[in-house]
């Protein structure tokens, strides 16, 4: 682990201002309402890049810029900005040897469950996270995706649960919440003095002193705070806590470990050090607290992200494929390195045009260079550089290995690219995204804005890997797919806001998928003769259910040269097509393994689009002898409720052939967690405001899918049948 207040000059380029070792690259991510935007908000003004807080009810904040979010209060398209941050010697938490300057890159990332690719695209491309935990609620639905999506790309992260000041605020339960719902080695490294309207601060468990914020209006330098002695009544819940943060850490640090053996005394320095070490390798998550909405919390939380969070040489380094094969390539963070980054984000600017945001991992870039694009093959000259500090634009001349930051004006490039150079053909490994849930129909309300609507919505699709548009071949109507009703209603509005265009939908319709129970055998033959040259295709296929979500396996095992080599894909092209297009009822076949077995073909007739045909039939004559089943997707909500109105939204939930899977108290509150297919969920928000009079909330998630039970299976056929653009 590197010193950080150390510089290693052979990674760093002379002209860089941040060595890679006083960089972080962070996301503040959480369930929504737990409070990013405010904690983000108020990162921005301690660290001087806004001399003005902003607040999400007020519609002025520096990352919520779009206009929906303004109006709807919430996080929607994740928001990249770039602040600073010098530890004081003097005033400095954790007592810096010295004043040092850090770089804090930070994304915003929505907390909708409709907007979950803006979280894992910025995952995919971050060092460190903070997430983010109401202090009442504790870990909610969405907390729990965030925290998987943060697992899956190995980020390291420290958690802060908010909104200590609000009404049955509980730090502890929330605590034990992030350990029992999360699996996560979580220890506090501070603990709240007071909680709800009687928070007055934390204890700083590491240095075992007292941080006190006071009340007052805030000033341009921010709301002081006062380091003081433990107050008397918490001194001793202050040692156990700090007994217990030393156990925990020497438990999985080396270091830490062979000093508690060998009984020697372990300085704030190597706690801090051992800390560190874990948290970086994943292995630790350290707990804060405070109300960022009251300023109280947020320094010492900056400060925590600066001693505890990786810099770029802090992790182990990304990893490409060399093109063509599948040789692994260490990319390390270096200026001096050959260039390499990727895109993980797609933005279309009212000023700027079309901003491509990238992550830099090794080597630099500097305007009037080449980049290249593994994928397309080609290359194309900088001509702009900027940083994005929300709707801000500043123009920058170069960059470097571990910047986040956004290129103008390129050509052919999709979320995931990586943009490197020439000499250093590699990829990294992209994003991946969830397959959309929810259609609809759509079509332009006058016949002049049917060609813009296209382009608005082709444009919107390159932005948003998990938004689809597409024509539905029977009836020639316009399909938009994403993942949730919200989603499509911010795609409409922003048609209307952006491209000018307003449009008419149908009703949402769910995205069923369908799959076999049991191996069945199957051929497919295409023969036409019509005088003259014709056509033969021969194949068989054996179709088995495969493993719950890997998906669809198409294997050759074609011997003998019963279907000649070059005709092999071709069937393969035409079973895929017919698993995308659905056989049983039109919806896409996942969990599938298809095996081509045997098959004819003719010295003259046969051809390529034969066998593609042949590869069609041959799948839909299996599948139907293989016992298929249709399946719908199941969300997981979570309902919060005072008591009174349980009942009631108990047995609303039972209507919607929901399970409940528990029933807690929490907060003063009921909380309902249930399993409900997403085809009951839709107006439930105006049925839950209906019973509770307002005073209940929920969210959901996509959870898996399940077996449409026979007592609506007929109904969901039917409509099938009669609404062929629900079929996605």
């Amino acid at each position: 682990m590197s010193d950080p207040t150390a510089i290693d000059t052979t990674l760093n380029s002379p002209q860089r201002q941040y060595p890679l070792e006083r960089t972080r690259n962070i996301g503040i991510a959480a369930h929504i309402d737990a409070g990013k935007t405010t904690t983000t908000e108020r990162i921005l003004f301690y660290t001087g890049l806004i001399h003005k807080i902003g607040d999400v009810d007020d519609g002025n904040t520096v990352t919520d810029w779009m206009e929906q979010e303004k109006e709807r209060g919430i996080t929607i398209t994740s928001a990249a900005v770039t602040c600073f941050w010098t530890q004081k010697k003097e005033e400095g938490l954790y007592k810096a040897r010295e004043s040092i300057a850090h770089r804090i890159n930070i994304i915003d990332t929505p907390g909708h469950v409709d907007f979950t690719a803006e979280v894992e695209r910025s995952m995919r491309v971050l060092d460190g996270a903070v997430a983010v935990f109401c202090g009442v609620a504790g870990v909610q639905p969405q907390s729990e995706t965030v925290w998987r999506q943060a697992t899956k790309y190995k980020v390291p992260r420290i958690a802060f649960v908010n909104k200590m000041d609000r009404t049955g605020a509980n730090f502890e339960n929330a605590l034990q919440d992030m350990r029992r719902k999360l699996g996560a080695y979580a220890y506090p490294i501070m603990l709240p003095i007071g909680a709800e309207d009687q928070f007055a601060g934390v204890i700083d468990v590491v240095n075992q002193k007292a941080i006190y914020w006071g009340p007052g209006d805030l000033t341009t330098e921010g709301l002081k705070y006062d380091i003081r002695e433990i107050p008397e009544a918490m001194v001793e819940q202050a040692k156990q806590a700090l007994e217990e943060l030393v156990e925990a850490v020497s438990n999985k640090d080396d270091v830490l470990a062979e000093m508690v053996l060998e009984e020697k005394p372990i300085s704030v320095v190597d706690l801090k050090a051992g800390i560190r070490r874990l948290t970086c390798r994943i292995e630790l998550i350290p707990v804060l607290c405070g109300s960022a909405f009251k300023k109280k919390g947020v320094q010492v939380l900056i400060d925590a992200v600066i001693d505890y969070l990786p810099s770029p040489v802090d992790i182990p380094p990304a990893e490409g494929m060399v093109l063509g094969t599948e040789d692994k390539i260490s990319v390390p963070p270096n200026d001096n390195s050959k260039f390499c980054s990727l895109a993980f984000k797609l933005w279309t600017d009212p000023y700027a045009g079309k901003l491509v945001f990238f992550r830099v991992y090794s080597g630099h870039l500097k305007k009037g260079d080449n980049i290249y694009n593994p994928r397309t093959r080609r290359r194309e000259r900088v001509s702009r550089l900027m940083v994005i500090q929300g709707s801000e634009r500043k123009d920058i001349d170069a960059v470097y290995s571990g910047d986040i930051a956004a290129l103008v004006g390129l050509r052919n490039i999709t979320t995931g690219d990586t943009l490197c150079d020439e000499s250093f053909d590699v990829t990294l490994e992209p994003p991946t995204f969830p397959e959309p849930v929810i259609s609809m129909a759509i079509e332009p309300k006058t016949k002049a804005d049917r060609d813009k609507m296209s382009e608005g919505l082709q444009r919107l699709a390159e932005e948003d890997p998990t938004f689809r548009v597409f024509t539905n071949e029977e009836t020639g109507q316009l399909i938009i797919a994403g993942m949730g009703e919200l989603h499509l209603e911010i795609i409409r509005d922003r048609l209307k806001r952006e491209f000018k265009v307003e449009a008419d939908a149908g009703a949402p319709q769910i995205a069923y998928r369908e799959t076999i129970t049991k191996a069945a055998d199957g051929e497919g033959k295409f023969i036409r003769q019509s005088g003259g040259r014709g056509q033969y295709g021969h194949a068989c296929v054996k179709v088995e259910p495969n493993e719950k979500g890997k998906g669809v396996e198409v294997l050759n095992e074609i011997v003998g040269g019963a279907i000649p080599r070059e005709y092999v894909p071709a069937v393969e092209n035409g079973i895929r097509e017919a698993i995308k297009s659905g056989v049983y009822a039109g919806f896409q076949v996942i969990d599938i393994k298809v095996s081509i077995t045997d098959g004819s073909f003719h010295e003259v007739d046969s051809n390529e689009l034969a066998f593609k045909m042949a590869g069609i039939f041959a799948l839909k004559d299996a599948f139907n002898d293989a016992g298929p089943i249709l399946l719908e997707p199941i969300m997981k909500v979570e309902v919060t409720t005072p008591d009174e109105y349980q009942g009631d939204l108990l047995g609303d939930i039972n209507r919607r052939r929901g399970i409940i899977q528990g029933v807690d108290a929490k907060g003063g509150q009921t909380v309902v967690t249930a399993q409900v297919p997403l085809a009951e969920m839709f107006g439930y928000a105006t049925a839950i405001r209906s019973l509770s009079k307002g005073r209940a909330s929920y969210s959901m998630e996509p959870l898996n899918f399940e077996q449409v039970p026979n007592s609506v299976l007929t109904t969901v056929l039917d409509a099938a049948k009669k609404k062929p653009a629900a079929r996605s």
